[in-house]
């Protein structure tokens, strides 16, 4: 099997639980999907139907209760957190609802820091390249709070791409943005994807967002009420 044609991304019979104060609470139910690379992949469903947490266990930020996930040929339950930590800093970039900036920190030294703490000695160029491609160079110098949330939504992006990952996982990236903006960013999400093969892994539940994807899968209660199918079908 070629890399292209290799699953990115495996998750087989996928369950989680936790224990809360009324006893044991499920959120996922054997869920199953294959991602390949460069793919662009939703996972849509109302709130409340296990897709965040779906997204956690497909990127190591947690394991499953049962089942087996992979990550570029990693399983990654038989790893431990400092492990799962490495493969996370080498393989994932993440951008949230929340742009979780740094308010101390300018534009560049938000994306730059990343890099930093990985020991990166051109940090400040790769820094600059990655904000020239989400256009904003001129804005560079500027704090989180002196930027909209477009902008900042966009300086997270910088900072999710600057160390060239295999994955990028978005959770409802456009939730705080208006409608219009929203459409740019997604516009540069998917420009990213397309460009630079990076895989994107969607959590939305905006139909149409999710349409733009090659394909998706849809979460009701935790379990898949949609089978990964072509997003246009």
């Amino acid at each position: 099997m070629s890399d292209s044609s290799r699953p990115l991304l495996e998750a087989c019979d996928v369950s989680k639980s936790v224990s809360g104060p009324e006893g044991r609470l499920d959120i996922l139910h054997e869920v199953s999907l294959q991602i390949l690379p460069g793919e662009s992949f939703a996972i849509v469903g109302a709130s409340g139907s296990g897709k965040t947490t779906l997204l956690g266990l497909l990127a190591g930020l947690d394991t499953p209760s049962s089942g087996r996930i992979k990550l570029d040929g990693h399983a990654l339950e038989q790893l431990d957190e400092e492990a799962r930590a490495d493969l996370r800093r080498r393989l994932v970039g993440f951008v949230f609802q929340s742009f979780h900036l740094l308010p101390a920190l300018t534009a560049e030294e938000n994306v730059m820091l990343p890099l930093e703490l990985e020991g990166s000695v051109d940090a400040r160029l790769r820094a600059r390249a990655a904000l020239d491609a989400v256009g904003l160079t001129p804005r560079r110098r500027h704090y989180p709070a002196q930027l909209s949330g477009g902008e900042q939504q966009r300086v997270a992006i910088a900072r999710a791409f600057v160390h060239g990952p295999r994955v990028l996982f978005a959770d409802e990236p456009t939730g705080n943005l208006d409608q219009r903006t929203g459409h740019h960013i997604c516009d540069l999400l998917f420009a990213l994807n397309r460009d630079h093969h990076t895989t994107l892994v969607l959590v939305t539940h905006d139909a149409t967002l999710a349409a733009r994807c090659d394909r998706r899968i849809e979460l009701e209660e935790g379990r898949v009420v949609l089978p990964a199918a072509s997003a246009q079908a």
